[in-house]
């Protein structure tokens, strides 16, 4: 809990005479008074005395010892203070810790029995934990992470001991100026299928997604390195969190006006800085849409639309009241007099879920598949709904739940997809959607292959017919040798390669021995029949490395995209207005996921190393594809850097490590992946001007609001009322984390993936790269590099050393 007093005088203490150690243990022939405190052995924690707020009373806690603005972390008499400043901590005869005002009251105590007459001590670790030893044989008898206040410290657990009895959970202060037990708490439901929740009062308002506690013992690792470890056997139900750094100050803590929130300490700025917070939109709350019901995310037209619908098979139980946008009441099935048991039945599956509350759900078996886990539902009457999973690789498994759907809502990114049982009726009415549409994809897979093969035979017979021409006339061959010689030197001696899921590549470093099995290979002569040996009819247009040609024939070699690239709709003021937050957002997405094919997914791992706006091409749906591999380069194997020293891009998208060094990785094209999400956001090129800082980039722009908490003000005003804040500023952050100037700062495509797909922990990001603009007129200054610019591309040329 925050307060105002600040710990920075001791701190100068602790500096202007190192001569003072920290004592961080008390013996039973010490005490601890008012005015006087422990510190852990590195300085972390303080316990000591202190006065919330604006309270004068007086409260025995611990607190972090190196964060500016005192933040208490553990209270000892929370609810019974001190009036004045007579407050006592000592070991008393029996081996406790005791707490005593001057009247020789009793305000709190550890109240443990300890064994034998070996005295006890108590110490303050580096972790934050208080804990009390049995002297000779080091035993912790007591310790304060097994009686929390309001805060969540990493290495502390949170649930309950099925043997003692013990319940770890959290309970929000009074107010501000009283630490007091409150009204809020955060603690372990091992009913069922083991869940954390959030209660106010008796009133259960929100939970977390079931969590995977079908093993004895776990740990998860997210994309910012927040590992979470959890138990769930005979003895314990638990979860808790840590990280491997431990210069990271965080805390998980239950406010008291009773949100949750995930804080960690930036010590640029002095202050806390909010990474999750629950509950924040409207499906968050708990039963929000009813039993049977599923809430949507919170949208541009949530005005318009009312979030709750019903599941397959069920209808509003209260039409009025759903009128009316009340949707707690929920749903009913609609046919209830039509029997759901070995009466035809079924499920039809909801995709994309979080999944209904687990304390009537049921861990059936690790290694049971899908189709078994339907049955297994199946043969049971009161099963409602089941989940298939694949768990941390180790096989399918199956979570069924037996009664009531209650507080399901979507979760488009990381979410379950559920399997609800339906009545006959209902489950022929979803066959007959989900036939029609695969008759759909059965007329769509018959024109491609017809396509297919029409392009297969125009390839074959312009081969021929080239082929017949060179045999006949012995100067048309010599000219066709000609044209085939300057075709390639326009392609600088490339191969054009077709790749049926990616569109094409060009491989300007593939030997005959490094080609892919699975790439069809397209002979230039067929190109050259096809395009009509490169007529300027048939030229589409100019690119910054090539022309561009359209086929007499359509050929896959390359997808023609009608919407044309990004960069046509964002930097034009009418135009942009036909991408709203969400559909932006989609396109984020799909460019993250393009780039992570490329990296990772892809058999060979392909670095662009021109990705733009300009090379985000868009379909008839606005659905992105990443285009111009005209200087992309292949790593083979275990290799993740390259150099050279022909630097050829696009100036405000190169990474500087490439831009000046040579260098390039996967994390060049994170930057320039960077570069262009904050230009979605902001409507605006990475080289425009501001008229407050003009010799700032569109990244220093960003930067420059980010830390004066104005990032939003950098949004495109086209989009203000239709885009989620939260989603923004989540974007803007990995923005700024991707074109971080050191490489190794920056995430991976997989972590951006995860960062912009969940509600995880992102790192603060520092002082990023290309923060100022170089003057136009001392571009060719610097010494042995030269700067020109070809098709709306800047190349730097590095001389030979």
């Amino acid at each position: 809990m925050d307060t105002e007093a600040m710990v920075m005088p001791l701190i100068l203490i602790m500096l202007f005479f190192p001569f003072c150690t920290s004592v961080d243990t008390l013996t039973p022939d010490q005490s601890i008074k008012d005015g006087h405190s422990l510190i852990s052995n590195k300085n972390n924690f303080a316990l000591g005395f202190f006065s919330p707020g604006n309270s004068s009373y007086r409260y025995l806690g611990i607190w972090f010892f190196k964060v500016a603005k005192q933040t208490v972390v553990w209270v000892a008499n929370r609810n019974d203070p001190i009036i004045d400043s007579s407050g006592v901590l000592s070991i008393n005869q029996y081996g406790n810790l005791v707490l005593h005002d001057s009247s020789k009251r009793l305000l709190w105590s550890t109240n443990v029995s300890v064994q034998g007459t070996t005295s006890s001590v108590a110490q303050l670790q580096d972790s934050g934990n208080l804990v009390l030893v049995q002297g000779n044989n080091e035993k912790v008898i007591w310790q304060s992470f097994d009686h929390p206040t309001d805060t969540l410290l990493p290495g502390m657990r949170l649930g309950l001991n099925r043997i003692t009895g013990l319940d770890r959970f959290l309970t929000s202060w009074k107010s501000q100026d009283d630490p007091g037990t409150g009204d809020s708490f955060y603690k372990m439901n091992p009913t069922g299928f083991p869940q954390v929740v959030l209660y106010k009062g008796s009133t259960l308002y929100w939970r977390s997604c079931p969590w995977l506690w079908h093993t004895s013992s776990a740990t998860a690792t997210d994309s910012s390195g927040f590992k979470y470890y959890y138990v769930n056997n005979e003895d314990e139900v638990s979860y808790g969190y840590f990280f491997d750094d431990p210069s990271i100050i965080y805390r998980l803590v239950v406010d008291n006006s009773g949100l949750l929130q995930n804080l960690m300490w930036n010590d640029g700025d002095l202050q806390w800085k909010e990474y999750w917070l629950a509950p924040k939109y409207r499906c968050d709350n708990y039963r929000h849409c009813g039993a049977y019901g599923k809430c949507g995310p919170e949208s541009a037209d949530s005005f318009n639309k009312f979030e709750c619908t019903c599941l397959p098979g069920y209808e509003p139980k209260s039409p009025k009241n759903w009128y009316h946008r009340d949707g707690s009441e929920g749903c009913v099935r609609k046919r209830l007099g039509l029997s759901m048991c070995g009466n035809g039945e079924g499920f039809v599956k909801v995709e994309r879920l979080k999944g209904p509350d687990s304390f009537n759900a049921v861990w059936m078996d690790i290694s049971m598949t899908s189709s078994e886990c339907k049955q297994a539902c199946l043969r049971n009457c009161s099963c409602t709904a089941f989940v298939s999973m694949n768990i941390d690789g180790k096989g399918t498994s199956c979570l069924a739940w037996y009664g009531e759907l209650i507080d399901i809502s979507e979760n488009l990114y990381e979410g379950w997809d559920l399997n609800v049982r339906v009545d006959a009726t209902e489950l022929a009415t979803y066959t007959r959607k989900s036939n029609g549409f695969l008759g759909h994809k059965r007329k769509l897979a018959i024109t491609i292959i017809s396509v297919m093969v029409t392009l297969f035979l125009v390839c074959l017979i312009g081969y021929i017919c080239l082929m017949k021409k060179r045999k006949t006339s012995p100067p048309q061959k010599k000219k066709d040798e000609d044209n085939k010689r300057t075709v390639k030197r326009k392609l600088h001696n490339q191969s054009l390669y077709f790749n049926s899921t990616m569109g094409y590549l060009e491989g300007n470093e593939l030997e005959e021995n490094s080609r892919h099995p699975d790439l069809l290979i397209f002979d230039l002569s067929c190109i050259v029949a096809a395009t009509d040996n490169f007529s300027p009819i048939n030229k589409l247009g100019q690119g910054g490395f090539g022309s561009v040609f359209k086929g007499k024939e359509k050929m896959l070699i390359y997808e023609y995209m009608p919407n044309k690239s990004l960069d046509f709709f964002i930097f034009d003021h009418t135009r942009s207005s036909l991408l709203n937050w969400q559909k932006r957002f989609e396109i984020i997405i799909g460019i993250t996921r393009g780039i992570l094919y490329l990296h990772q997914d892809s058999r060979l791992r392909i670095i662009h190393r021109d990705l733009k706006t300009s090379n985000v091409l868009l379909d008839g749906e606005m659905n992105p594809k990443i285009s111009d591999f005209g200087i992309a380069r292949i790593f083979k194997g275990d290799q993740f850097q390259d150099k050279t020293t022909r630097i050829i891009g696009t100036y405000g998208y190169m990474s500087p490590e490439y831009a000046i060094f040579g260098k390039f990785s996967t994390k060049s094209d994170v930057f320039s992946f960077g570069v262009i999400l904050l230009e979605i956001i902001s409507g605006k090129t990475n080289n425009s001007s501001y008229q407050t800082h003009p010799s700032l980039t569109l990244i220093g722009h960003v930067w420059e609001l980010w830390r004066e908490d104005r990032a939003l003000d950098i949004v495109d005003s086209s989009i203000t009322k239709s885009f989620v804040s939260h989603e923004v500023l989540r974007c803007i952050q990995i923005g700024l984390l991707c074109v971080q100037e050191d490489a190794t700062d920056r995430p991976t495509m997989l972590a951006i993936l995860l960062m912009l797909s969940c509600e995880t922990t992102l790192p603060s990001p520092k002082q990023p790269a290309f923060v100022f603009r170089r003057p136009t007129n001392d571009l060719g200054s610097v010494k042995g590099k030269g700067f020109y610019s070809i098709n709306d591309m800047t190349i730097t040329k590095f001389e030979a050393r």
